[in-house]
């Protein structure tokens, strides 16, 4: 097992390379950049007017706009240097987790990503939590009454749920219950109210709740299908093997037979799912939910760098990420032998 360690983590520097690289390479094929959006900005054209920032042709956004002050902003931005040398040099400042500035906010990059992280903790908590307390228990329920009404009424309502966009979802809650055209129950922006610093600590908790329920019903909903069908399947699989038979021969009762003996092989696939499960919640921000209940987390923090061609916020949240993903990934893998024994990465075996 230590050895597969090592070899996967030595694995993961090529492939983060690798991600980064062709990232960088497609960013400068990107029409526009930060210095084309200075320009524009002074010259208060639109920003779909501006060419791009990688200076293959004749470049014509600067027209009208001094050329001491265009090369003052390539300098300014690093663009006075070839793209392998500004790779490098942004190569070597992620490696001592050093992320520069933001060119659209002008903040540091880790103050930025700081601040947008409790709304995505917020939607990625409740979002995992719900998910498993309710799809779990639920897609047992549905294994023990098999081809029951309560079995396709259930089906039909995950599936529905998990058809409908959450965006649509999250309308639809609005107008129903954010006082669009029916009741006014829940509140529509950010994580609390305006005066939620001078309210008492119960009052602060209920108020955040209260919130939470609208943009996580939305986000959750279209997750119960898949988790709640996998746990279905798991325990529809494990209670046709030929030990559930022998339990029950010997006279154990079904409850015995489901919590005792089923319900540690059948949770095997979740259990190991659960390190991506739980690191996709939290950091896969979504920009509609975020958009629709006007919470300012990643998701809308992303959008805004690609389209403001914020590079340092873009490339480094991607840096981030990649290394993030791939450590789930060997966490993920290592779940698999704790879980089950039977599993082994050693090739002696």
């Amino acid at each position: 097992m230590t050895a597969y360690i090592i070899r996967r983590l030595l694995l993961m520097l090529p492939t983060l390379f690798g991600v980064m690289v062709v990232t960088f390479i497609v960013i400068q094929f990107v029409p526009g950049g930060p210095v084309e959006r200075m320009v524009s900005l002074l010259q208060n054209h639109p920003q779909g007017e501006v060419a791009s920032s990688g200076q293959r042709g004749p470049y014509r956004g600067g027209e009208g706009v001094d050329p001491e002050q265009i090369r003052a902003l390539q300098k300014l931005y690093g663009f006075d240097r070839p793209a392998p040398e500004r790779f490098l040099h942004m190569m070597g400042n992620y490696l001592r987790f050093e992320f520069g500035e933001s060119y659209y906010h002008h903040r540091r990059v880790v103050d930025l990503v700081i601040d947008k992280l409790p709304v995505s903790i917020s939607l990625g908590m409740w979002t995992f939590f719900l998910t498993y307390l309710i799809s779990v228990p639920l897609g047992i329920r549905k294994a023990v009454r098999h081809g029951s009404r309560f079995d396709v009424a259930t089906s039909t309502a995950v599936m529905v749920g998990y058809s409908v966009p959450g965006f649509v979802l999250g309308i639809l809650l609005i107008v129903l219950f954010g006082g669009g055209s029916f009741w006014n129950l829940f509140p529509l922006r950010g994580l609390h109210s305006d005066n939620w610093l001078t309210l008492a600590w119960p009052a602060r908790i209920t108020d955040y709740l209260w919130h939470m329920v609208l943009p996580v019903t939305a986000a959750s909903v279209g997750s119960f299908a898949v988790m709640t069908m996998l746990t279905k399947n798991s325990f529809l699989e494990e209670i046709s093997r030929q030990y559930v038979t022998t339990a029950r021969a010997k006279g154990l009762s079904e409850r015995a037979v489901l919590y005792r003996h089923v319900f540690r092989n059948a949770m095997i696939p979740l259990v190991t799912g659960f390190p991506g499960s739980f690191v996709a919640a939290f950091f896969s921000g979504s920009l509609l939910i975020e958009t629709i209940f006007s919470l300012d987390g990643l998701g809308l923090l992303g959008y805004e760098s690609v389209i403001n061609r914020d590079y340092p916020v873009v490339m480094a949240t991607l840096y981030f990420y990649t290394i993030l993903g791939l450590l789930t990934k060997l966490v993920t893998d290592v779940t698999y032998v704790l879980v089950d024994p039977r599993i082994t990465f050693d090739r002696a075996r």
